[in-house]
Formats: structure tokens, C-alpha cells, sequence
């Protein structure tokens, strides 16, 4: 965004900074403090080790950049491998080169500065420079970026992440008088998640919530995969490249060394407590061992609540790493498919997944599962602090906001099978089950059964993870429907006390007109005393790129000056309409010869201006137009 829309929000940002809370800090917006826990791959890692790269005029030094630094990846890409790899057993650095993650606020903004290559990379640099230029000191947005390659057990093991992230709390609210407000996205909220669970292990037990309410004042759960995501599948069996130039069999080697990989496993809703994983093929009688609890929900609906099963694999009936035959190897006498070796197809869910069964099942034939199996176990449901792969409940916080993207075409299934390759190469995806809009469609176009939900996910995380946090809302919901460009308020729509029912979704009853881009809001502020829930969905937004989104940004800052703001009527900002807020909403309404929005803008030439739109400004004082929204 250019500087004159910051200036133009000014005013919001300093209000949020204002305060607004059980503290005693209303009245100096300079108490309030803003935290950023980035998500998976968001924070640049650095070198910390001398590896010399033969037949490469590039070394790795201390300090150099690893994650990310395409030239050094592209002209030494077994170097800049050893850097980023990870004992997959004890989550320890390769022996001839370790990396360590970045500190501050330019370790989340630009992965891989440079004139080309920062464009592309850019996570957090819009947000911070919205900061910047709305005159926030230096010392009120606080990074807390992390290695996010480890477990959360092994962040807290190795870098003691938890304990400086309370201290990082703590040293805002000395420092400038205030709790924070928490900015998570993607993996981020996992870690948060982890954060509040080890924090009750810290803290007695009657000072957790008031620890709480002192140190947090809202948290922004934006793109949050609270039931995990289905692409992580498809890194751990095929490889996720990240866009990078390099193979996806490298990248799963790379990626199956990170331990964190499997904090975003998709799961069940239905299941919690101790998972333990049971083979697959077992019969009734070993069934019985089996130690992870699920709702009787679980086994009365298909797929654990998702759309579809989430992995489909064909594996050969013959044991071991080379036990799928080649053509020529196939017999033509009439022999049943098992004395034939030939493939066998098996459906996976949520639940299989994250109790290990998936892996169980392909331990034969695939020699990293064993691998995964340790890993699942040790450092995921064996977590004394917590299983992070169970529902997350609403955390006892003040002010919850839950935003993400809906309406894009997202992976929620796929069917593997074997290439005939050795390890990493494996497996290949033979097909893939996408949701878009209420439906469920094969990779080739053709429509398949399952129980799609209402809507779709943000082209990486399903929808059915996303909208988990709908249950954190109470049994009475207002929803409000407006679009997401400047309006009058003619089409907006609205329901109040709409009935919710836990562990069910909730489906407006609202039109959408084409082409037109929606925010719909869900809000809930009266069914627990003192604290307010909202999710917002936004139509089309990335879930990469929602956090550069201005849509975001805007309705995010109206929000909180609307909060902190002693003259504010409702609990929630008004969704009555939406005006220009900075120059560039301006634009030259060539029907009617003059500038848009008339009530907001007028025309007024600058020297530089090179065509009627740029000379189209806001003519009212920003304190004019943020009153508009109390």
C-alpha cells in the first residue's frame, strides 16, 4: 500500500496502541504492543558454519543466508542441502553444516532479498510497512520468529522457544505498559497453540487466565489449519517443492527430515487423547489395543468428517521395498491377485492418518515410514504438554478473531501408487480430489462422491480445517454479508441470533451476486461474559498471500480503533458501509465526468499527476472518515 492510505489509518493504529482492557493502560496508545508468530517456512534461516562447496565458486559462511537463498541453491544445491537438513531421528544438523533461524523483524519480511527475488518472497514486509508509516515506535511490533523445521518439544529443547516467547510478553507489558496482540498465520497458530498448553505447566493454575488477560489482549488467527492440512500428506509421500527449483523427490528428503512436517497432519474432530497406531490389516481381536479415543461420531460418518479419504494407495501384496513387479515380471496364469502380487487399493482417513495407520500400512514398502512412525510418536503423541494433533478448543482468550480464505480450488485427496523408483522417487500421484464451491472433482474434471462442505478451502488448507473455529462460537450468531470493495450498504446482509449448534457448520442464508467479492462475518459476543469470538471468511483470499491482503488490513484496523474507541456503540465494528480510506480508493467515474464516490472524494490536480484518477483525493480529515465506523 502507498504512504497516503497508511497516513489516512494513522489514527486507527494509533487508537489500537491506545488500549482497551482490564489493564491500566487506556488513555497512551504507546502501551500496546503487536506480536508476529510467522508460519511454515516464513522465517530466514542463516548459517551457522564454515562449509566449503566444491566445484562451486559459492561457500556457506556464518550468517549467510540458507532459507532462503536461490543463487546458492541453484549453483550449490548439495551444500545448501546439508544446511537445511535435519537428523531425522534426534531432529540434530547435519554434521558439516547447521543452520539457526534469523532474529527480529527481517527475518519475516523478505525470505530472499534482492530486486527480483524480494518481490517473490515477500511475507510480512507490506504488514511491517504499514506499521512503519503509520508511526508505530520500532519497539512495539515484536517478530518471534522460530526454527520452523523442529517439533514443537524439540523448539523448546534446543532453543527454549516457549520460554523466551513468555518472556516476550512479559518484557511488552514492563516495557510499554500493555498486553500485545497476537498475529499468527499458517503454522504459527500451531505454535501459539502449543504456547498456551505449555504455559498452564508454568503458571498455577489460578493465575493462568489472569496471566492471560494481562499479557494478550486479541489474537488474530489468520489461515489457521486447525485440522491440519492434506498437503502435508503429499509432502511426506511425494514432496512439496515450495516453488523451488529442485525435484520433488529432494524435496521430500528434505522435508521428511523436518519433524515439524508432521505438526500439520490432517486429523480427526471426532478423536482425542493418546493416539497409538494400530496396523491396518488387523483383525478384530488387535483392534482392541488400539488407545485412541474417538466419538462414536467418528465410526457412524465417513472420511472423519472431512470431504473424502484423504489418501488412497495402491500397494503390492508381496513384502518389501521391491516387491512391486514390472510388467515383464507379471504372469498370465489365472492366479488371484495376491499370488500375482498385484496391487492392492486402500483408503485412508483423518483419523488414519494422524494415529499413524497410513504409515503402518506402507511400512514394507516405503523404508522412511519407520522413520515417520518414531517421529509421530515420540514428538507428537507422546507430547507430555500436549497432542497437538487433537481439536484445539477456544483458548480462554479476551478477543478471538479467525480469519481465512474461502471459494478457491483446493487438494483434499489423493490417490498414490507405486513408480517403480527407489526411495525418494517412491510413490507418484496418480490423481487428486479437489473441493471447489459446495463440490468434489478429480484432477481430470470428473465429479466425485464424498460430503463436501458448504464452501472451499484457500488453495492450501481445506476448508473443513479452517472453518473448525466456527465452534468456538456460542449458540446465538450474528451474521453480516458485505462486499468487499467500498459500498453504500445496499447489499449488505444481515442475520442476528442465528442458532449454532457445536460441531456443525453455519450456512447463511444470504445471496451472492456474481462477480462480486463478499467478507462474511460471524459474530459472537454475549455466550461467555466478557469475551468476544468472530470469524471472518474472505471470499478468494490466498492463503499465502492473505496476510499482504489490504481487505485484511483495512477491516483489521477499523476493528481495533473501533474497540479502543470510548464513543463505539456495538461490540463489533459497523458493516454498514465502506468508504474510501486512502487516496488510492479514489478513482475518475468517466460516465458521470467526475471522481467517484463524491460524498468522499473530490478532483484535485497535483503536479506529477498523469491521468484524472491520481488527481482524485480524499477530501475529508481522517478523523472524519474513521468516525463514520463507531
Amino acid at each position: 500500500m502507498r504512504a497516503t492510505w497508511k497516513l489516512h489509518l494513522l489514527t486507527a493504529f494509533l487508537l489500537l496502541f491506545h488500549g482497551a482492557g482490564g489493564h491500566d493502560w487506556s488513555g497512551d496508545y504507546s502501551k500496546l504492543s503487536g506480536i508476529i508468530i510467522p508460519g511454515l517456512a516464513s522465517t530466514q534461516l542463516r548459517a551457522w558454519s564454515i562449509l566449503d562447496c566444491p566445484y562451486s565458486p559459492l561457500d556457506f559462511n556464518p550468517l549467510d543466508l540458507v532459507w532462503l537463498d536461490t543463487t546458492k541453491l541453484l549453483s550449490a544445491v548439495n551444500c545448501w542441502l546439508k544446511c537445511m537438513l535435519l537428523d531425522p531421528h534426534n531432529q540434530t544438523d547435519h554434521p558439516d553444516c547447521k543452520s539457526r533461524p534469523d532474529s527480529g523483524l527481517s527475518a519475516i519480511t523478505e525470505l530472499d532479498p534482492g530486486y527480483i527475488t524480494g518481490p517473490l518472497s515477500s511475507v510480512w514486509k507490506e504488514w511491517v510497512k504499514w506499521c512503519i508509516e503509520f508511526g508505530i515506535e520500532a519497539n512495539a511490533i515484536i517478530a518471534v520468529p522460530y526454527d520452523w523445521r523442529l517439533s514443537p518439544s524439540m523448539l523448546e529443547e534446543r532453543d527454549l522457544y516457549f520460554h523466551k516467547l513468555k518472556l516476550t510478553f512479559e518484557t511488552a507489558l514492563k516495557l510499554r505498559g500493555g498486553p500485545s496482540v497476537v498475529f499468527a498465520h499458517s503454522l504459527g497458530n500451531h505454535v501459539f497453540r502449543y504456547f498456551l498448553e505449555w504455559l498452564k505447566l508454568e503458571i498455577a493454575p489460578k493465575h493462568y487466565v489472569k496471566w492471560l488477560d494481562d499479557h494478550i489482549h486479541a489474537y488474530f488467527a489468520v489461515g489457521a489449519p486447525l485440522l491440519g492440512a492434506t498437503e502435508t500428506v503429499k509432502g511426506t509421500l511425494s514432496g512439496l517443492t515450495f516453488g523451488l527449483p529442485i525435484s520433488e523427490g529432494t524435496a521430500r528428503l528434505m522435508v521428511n527430515s523436518f519433524a515439524s512436517t508432521l505438526w500439520m497432519l490432517p486429523f480427526s474432530q471426532y478423536c482425542k487423547g493418546e493416539n497409538k497406531y494400530w496396523n491396518h490389516f488387523s483383525g478384530g481381536d488387535e483392534r482392541g489395543h488400539q488407545t485412541y479415543h474417538c466419538e462414536n461420531r467418528e465410526f457412524q460418518l465417513n472420511f472423519s468428517g472431512w470431504p473424502t479419504n484423504i489418501v488412497n494407495i495402491e500397494i503390492p501384496a508381496t513384502r518389501g521395498y521391491e516387491a512391486y513387479p514390472s510388467v515383464n515380471d507379471m504372469t498370465t496364469t489365472n492366479f488371484s491377485s495376491v499370488e500375482c502380487g498385484l496391487p492392492t487399493q486402500l483408503s485412508f482417513s483423518a483419523r488414519e492418518i494422524a494415529d499413524g495407520t497410513l504409515f503402518k500400512a506402507i511400512e514394507d514398502y516405503d523404508p522412511d515410514m519407520k522413520r515417520i512412525l518414531y517421529q509421530l510418536k515420540k514428538l507428537y503423541l507422546d507430547d507430555p504438554v500436549l497432542n497437538p494433533l487433537s481439536p484445539w478448543e477456544r483458548p480462554p482468550l479476551k478477543n478471538i478473531f479467525c480469519i481465512y480464505g474461502t471459494g478457491l480450488k483446493t487438494e483434499v485427496g489423493y490417490y498414490f501408487a507405486p513408480s517403480g523408483k527407489p526411495y525418494p522417487d517412491n510413490w507418484i500421484i496418480t490423481d487428486v480430489i479437489y473441493e471447489i464451491e459446495g463440490s468434489l472433482f478429480s484432477r481430470s474434471g470428473n465429479l466425485v462422491e464424498g460430503n463436501p462442505g458448504a464452501a472451499s478451502g484457500d488453495e492450501t488448507v481445506p476448508y473443513h480445517s479452517l472453518s473448525w473455529c466456527k465452534n468456538w462460537l456460542g449458540p446465538k450468531v450474528n451474521i453480516t454479508r458485505s462486499p468487499q470493495s467500498e459500498h453504500d450498504g445496499s447489499h449488505v446482509q444481515e442475520e442476528l441470533n442465528v442458532e449454532h449448534r457445536h460441531g456443525e457448520d453455519i450456512l447463511p442464508n444470504m445471496i451472492r451476486l456474481p462477480r462480486v467479492k463478499y467478507i462474511t462475518y460471524f459474530e459472537d459476543s454475549v455466550s461467555i461474559p466478557g469475551r468476544r469470538t468472530a470469524v471472518w471468511e474472505i471470499d478468494k483470499a490466498n492463503h499465502r498471500n492473505i496476510v499482504r491482503s489490504p481487505v485484511l488490513m483495512r477491516e483489521l484496523w477499523l476493528q481495533m480503533w473501533h474497540d479502543i474507541h470510548p464513543d463505539a456503540k456495538s461490540k463489533f465494528v459497523t458493516k454498514a458501509k465502506r468508504g474510501p480510506l486512502r487516496n488510492e480508493d479514489c478513482y475518475w467515474d468517466y460516465g458521470k465526468a467526475r471522481c467517484a464516490w463524491a460524498e468522499y472524494c473530490e478532483y484535485r490536480y497535483v503536479f506529477g499527476d498523469v491521468h484524472l484518477g491520481q488527481s482524485c483525493r480524499l477530501k475529508n480529515s481522517r478523523a472524519d472518515l474513521l468516525s463514520n465506523y463507531l
